[in-house]
């Protein structure tokens, strides 16, 4: 409030979107009726088909502005400070972000279809999840044209790949998000792995992948010194990679499977799997996924070790900066 500075960069919005849209709904979607005066014993506010929509309301939005607008707030600070480049539109960011705040609030009725809630209603959270791909394109097409005319960094930089290819998964995702609010598709897709395909694509490739690329850039940073291995982020980089696409082929097989399992009927119109037989159905893909994890989780320990390792030779050489200055004095 007291700043000299009056611009404020768009990294900086996103976060104060996240804090405050978080405590807003988190506040909202927690509000009781409380029984009596002495007693700890409380009821929802809300029930039936309204309490779903605020149900939905707080959880779509949670992963809007938690898992969307935190960690793009992170991607516009990281991408352009290790390009080395300012971001390709800073107009198109404040465009992303305004819409983005303003298009999210209304989607979470998408999870909602086929259900007791008002046609129009779940209509309405379609209608946004629509229109939500174009913010989220825009904000992925600023990221990726970041790097307009220093694309070589990707050929030997990995950190960059990181972010990049995080960037490339939140592209993939918010396509994949708006296409499953479709009522056609989203008949086949609810209640399905597809769905859990969906959220990993977006919180292993996007979320993690970000996440990643920051603190390789930043721990050397904090201790004054280089990475230990940059070998080994390579290797985490292409453990992660394909991890994280083995476990997303593996569930949207898996998904689309079950979808079409369950709608099967036969001849004389009665279901023609049950759901066990669709449960077992799945069990290769459930090992494909547990593979694409170890092999994500390998990665994240290798990451852990180069980390530690980073940080006690930031440590030693700092040690041994200040056991020389005496001497030098």
């Amino acid at each position: 409030m007291q700043r000299k500075q009056p611009h404020i960069y768009v990294a900086n919005w996103f976060y104060l979107s996240f804090i405050l849209a978080t405590a807003l709904l988190h506040t909202f979607n927690n509000i009781a009726v409380p029984v009596s005066l002495f007693t700890l014993k409380s009821y929802s506010l809300f029930s039936g088909p309204q309490d779903a929509m605020v149900q939905w309301w707080y959880g779509h939005n949670a992963v809007g502005f938690f898992l969307t607008a935190a960690f793009l707030g992170m991607m516009y600070y990281f991408v352009p400070k290790h390009a080395g480049r300012p971001i390709y539109s800073y107009r198109l960011s404040i465009v992303h972000f305004w819409s983005l705040s303003f298009m999210y609030m209304w989607v979470g009725t998408h999870h909602l279809h086929w259900t007791a809630l008002p046609d129009w209603a779940s209509t309405l959270g379609a209608t946004f999840s629509i229109m939500l791909l174009l913010p989220s394109w825009g904000g992925m097409i600023n990221g990726i044209m970041t790097l307009s005319g220093a694309w070589d960094k990707l050929r030997t930089d990995p950190i960059m790949r990181f972010m990049i290819l995080a960037l490339s998964f939140y592209g993939m995702s918010t396509f994949e998000g708006p296409m499953m609010s479709l009522k056609d598709v989203n008949a086949l897709s609810h209640y399905t792995d597809w769905t859990v395909g969906h959220v990993h694509s977006g919180a292993l490739g996007w979320v993690a992948m970000i996440s990643f690329g920051a603190m390789y850039h930043m721990i050397p940073k904090l201790w004054n010194t280089q990475m230990y291995s940059i070998k080994l982020i390579n290797v985490h980089f292409w453990l992660a990679t394909i991890g994280v696409l083995l476990y997303i082929t593996a569930m949207w097989i898996s998904g689309i499977s079950q979808g079409l399992m369950w709608r099967a009927f036969d001849d004389f119109g009665n279901l023609q799997y049950s759901f066990v037989e669709s449960v077992a159905a799945m069990h290769p893909f459930y090992a494909m996924r547990a593979i694409g994890g170890m092999f994500y989780l390998t990665g994240m320990i290798i990451m852990a070790y180069n980390c530690y390792m980073t940080i006690r030779q930031g440590l030693r050489a700092a040690n041994t900066a200040t056991q020389a200055a005496p001497a030098a004095a």
